[in-house]
């Protein structure tokens, strides 16, 4: 008769105590000190002490609940039905109830696509500031990355409806988009995409036919055509572009329409969904094909300026994706340093070898600095939203940068983080996994790298000058400081000039474009060391964490200054450095600013 080893199958051999931990079930807010620092660098005290109970409560869904239903979801995507048991072309989405459960604390608890446009939300008395809204997406999407795909989009569609609609499409629409009451609300989207053009707006070949303006005052078309790509597939009001017939080409030509999903009287639009895609990543959210049959669409704004209206949101959008990468990440570096501290080999935990500590950096560095981005371009936006034109010029030249170079960081350090993990990490039980799939998508949506790149170049640096009113605003963040030393401030000047030079050079000459990318990416470290700094001499002067200045160096060393591969000479600084920050023991100031020089 075999023993009885029920009791210590957890604890002896071949017991679980083996498996290293991961960070379901903590509080996201509560371990993330970084987060919370740098809200209290840049966030209103008032402000900062009303939202920290909401962003402490998403913090522990995050860890929690929403982090056990995106694995459910992830694994029971939605699926289309295309007709009713009459044969009729009713099409309906069906989602797994996690999903469900997902959306409602995004968009009736947290009100997520609304609490920018209206007050009220989380009790507040005006609409939030960027700094909370976007901090609601960091925390959100440690937890669920797909859903916010529906929440963003219906954000950006409630943007420009409510500031191009005319009065009585307003009145149609906004106040149920703006809705947190699930009997009342509708949820947005935009549906751009066609196998013509995806990057090449001007190439769509969907067709709008003027119906006239009804009893109500509102401008109605009809809609032909197909659309490709279609996120949010099931939304109720759909945001396009088409081309009116006999509008010129090109994207001068395209209207900006708002196409419903149901009539007035609740008959389905001429519409249907005719395909949901088979995603690698985001797989809690449909994404489908559309074929437009005289669908009835409203015309929002002038219809012969509906690109320029749509660009409008691009600031939002590109926000919401470095933000989402910055967020990914800083899962993945949670993971990671759970994985490299509670897992074993050789005798002594995995985070003490050398080799394995220079990959959590490289984990740890890339999360930092878009967490810097987050805070410095959300608040940028928060001053142009009230009128400011200079915030307004940066913030043209900061969302490309932070989109373009954090969207594709968040793709190597998913691997990096799933690798830290081992084998496990492959297995579709654990979260890494998922996140290597979802990451792939930032540098799609919104544009691909090089549109991003390319618009940075040739047109934030090239026709607006935007790399110098960048490099102004930097300086007079951190040339001001009494913490930083003098001659790491020269450095920093030197090397932002540097960048400045390059970046102008590039946008200059059309033989140079193929150095777009490296140029986007040089900004964005200047960019961030910059920041780094200032918000490391400014935490370590109030008595806090100064490690964010040891990360700064790390940027200009290892992102901006001149490498020899196969060089093993080693800056002695950097392995103290190393040391402190992977400690969780706070970083004194005096300590860092030795180090930085």
């Amino acid at each position: 008769m075999m023993p009885d080893r029920t009791h210590d199958v957890n604890e002896g051999p071949h017991g679980a105590h083996h498996i290293a931990p991961d960070v379901h079930g903590r509080n996201f807010y509560a371990i993330d000190r970084q987060f919370q620092d740098l809200v209290s660098l840049y966030m209103e005290p008032g402000l900062r002490a009303a939202m920290t109970p909401h962003f402490d409560r998403l913090g522990a869904l995050a860890g929690g609940r929403l982090d056990d239903l995106a694995m459910t979801a992830d694994k029971h995507p939605p699926v289309l039905n295309a007709r009713d048991r009459f044969g009729r072309d009713e099409d309906w989405i069906d989602y797994h109830p996690a999903y469900r459960e997902m959306e409602k604390i995004a968009f009736e608890d947290y009100g997520m696509h609304a609490m920018s446009h209206r007050a009220g939300v989380l009790g507040m008395k005006e609409p939030a500031h960027p700094l909370v809204k976007y901090g609601i997406t960091y925390l959100f999407v440690q937890g669920e990355f797909g859903l916010m795909c529906p929440v963003s989009v219906s954000d950006t569609s409630n943007f420009i409806i409510k500031r191009y609609g005319s009065d009585a499409l307003k009145k149609l629409l906004l106040d149920r988009l703006l809705s947190q009451d699930p009997a009342t609300m509708l949820k947005g989207t935009q549906f751009m995409t066609e196998k013509a053009g995806g990057s090449d707006v001007g190439a769509l070949e969907t067709e709008a036919e003027r119906i006239g303006v009804g009893p109500d005052g509102v401008e109605r078309w009809k809609l032909y055509g197909q659309k490709w790509f279609c996120s949010h597939a099931d939304a109720d009001v759909a945001v396009l572009l088409a081309r009116p017939r006999g509008a010129a080409p090109g994207t001068q030509g395209l209207g900006l329409f708002a196409m419903p999903r149901r009539l007035e009287d609740g008959s389905r639009n001429s519409y249907r969904i005719v395909r949901l895609k088979d995603k690698l990543g985001t797989r809690s959210m449909a994404s489908g094909e559309i074929v437009l049959d005289g669908a009835i669409a409203y015309a929002v704004g002038d219809v012969g300026r509906g690109f320029k209206q749509m660009m409008e949101q691009v600031n939002l959008s590109r926000l919401s994706h470095g933000v989402r990468a910055a967020s990914m990440m800083r899962r993945c570096l949670n993971e990671a340093l759970a994985a490299a501290r509670g897992r074993r080999a050789f005798g002594r935990a995995t985070s003490e070898y050398p080799l394995l500590r220079r990959q959590l950096m490289k984990i740890m560095l890339p999360t930092e600095q878009a967490l810097s981005m987050y805070a410095f371009s959300a608040d940028t936006m928060g001053k142009a939203d009230k009128g400011d034109k200079d915030a307004a010029n940066l913030l043209r030249i900061l969302t490309p940068v932070y989109k373009f170079r954090a969207c594709r960081d968040n793709i190597p350090v998913a691997s990096a983080a799933l690798e830290v993990k081992g084998g496990l990490g492959y297995i579709e039980e654990w979260v890494t996994a998922r996140l290597v799939r979802d990451a792939q998508i930032g540098t799609l949506w919104e544009g691909t790298s090089n549109i991003n790149a390319l618009d940075v170049v040739q047109r934030a640096v090239g026709k607006s000058g935007g790399h110098k009113t960048l490099g102004a605003a930097l300086k007079a963040k951190y040339e001001p400081s009494g913490a930083l030393p003098g001659q790491y401030k020269g450095l920093l000047g030197a090397t932002l000039d540097r960048v400045e030079r390059f970046a102008e050079a590039v946008a200059s000459d059309p033989k140079h474009e193929k150095r777009s990318r490296l140029a986007a990416g040089a900004l964005y470290h200047a960019t961030t060391a910059a920041l780094l700094a200032w918000e490391g001499a400014t935490l370590g002067a109030q008595g806090g964490d100064a490690r964010r200045l040891l990360l700064s160096r790390l940027v200009i060393e290892h992102r901006l200054a001149p490498q020899d591969p196969l060089s093993l000479s080693e800056s002695p600084w950097e392995q103290e450095a190393m040391d402190l920050l992977l400690d969780d023991a706070p970083v004194p100031l005096a300590q860092a600013v030795a180090l930085v020089g």
